[in-house]
């Protein structure tokens, strides 16, 4: 990655070599004035011929690629990584929440006002819930937390380039995937809402169903299963079908789980599961 520089004047300049900055900087001609990303300052006059730079964006879900060029010369290129923990720590907050509402401590309005009340009937002679009038406190173009740091990150950076490099120009790419269509080339209608575990108590029964009650290890029948994670959840592995895979208590072992043995090895390899 290039050093980002500044005239004198503060405007922006081409980025240089680290070399050239450690030259710079040792010989007084310039001064540090960020660490992240590393920018200098001139401090002598210098010529302000600039070239046009164009910053390319690249979205993901967990991981956002940017990319800096001008003309024909990458200047820095990299990943931005995503917050990955805002609903489990909403999912935390909504816990702590109700349970101060349940302990004899001073009364938590809710977040969201009722749907319903409770009433006397005096025709019914009992209590029944009468429907309220419902309206969301969420403004208007309200994102989902997760999107909305996603996407205050990626802002972020855009300004933070935007504001070091001169002539800019913002390509972003995006792209939209039917990933049920990508799985299924004939799906259609109420099949989108159903799914791959459409059927099945839980995800749990649908991957011991899809591996026909059979250890993928040693192959037997009979034994206690155990949903195995293919990619380990601590090395970022998710919940979905494609990385569960049934495995017996006899071959789920702490030893199994180690480098060099057979579950260790099927994550280096990214196994596929099998399908019915």
């Amino acid at each position: 990655m290039r050093v980002f520089v500044k005239s004198m004047r503060g405007s922006n300049l081409d980025p240089c070599k680290n070399q050239k900055a450690r030259q710079l900087l040792k010989e007084k001609k310039a001064k540090i004035i960020s660490y992240k990303p590393f920018t200098i300052q001139m401090l002598i006059p210098t010529g302000e011929t600039t070239h046009e730079s164009h910053v390319g964006i690249d979205l993901g879900a967990k991981y956002t690629g940017v990319a800096i060029t001008q003309e024909d010369r990458v200047l820095a290129k990299g990943d931005i990584e995503c917050r990955q923990n805002v609903k489990g720590l909403l999912e935390t907050k909504k816990i702590y929440r109700r349970s101060r509402r349940s302990r004899k401590t001073r009364y938590r309005k809710c977040k969201f006002k009722h749907k319903t009340t409770r009433v006397f009937s005096n025709k019914k002679g009992k209590w029944v819930k009468k429907k309220l009038s419902f309206t969301s406190p969420r403004p208007k173009g309200w994102l989902p937390p997760s999107l909305e740091s996603r996407t205050q990150n990626l802002f972020f950076w855009i300004d933070t380039f935007t504001s070091l490099l001169p002539k800019v120009k913002v390509h972003i790419e995006v792209g939209k995937f039917d990933v049920q269509k990508m799985k299924n080339p004939d799906i259609q209608g109420k099949a989108y809402q159903e799914g791959d575990t459409f059927g099945y108590h839980n995800i749990r029964y649908f991957v011991f169903a899809r591996d026909n009650y059979t250890c993928q290890v040693c192959k037997k029948k009979g034994n206690i299963l155990n949903m195995h994670h293919i990619i380990y959840r601590s090395h970022g592995g998710s919940d979905a079908p494609s990385n569960l895979i049934s495995v017996c208590t006899d071959c789920h072992t702490s030893d199994n789980h180690k480098r060099g043995h057979i579950l260790w090895h099927w994550m280096e390899k990214r196994k596929k599961s099998t399908h019915l």
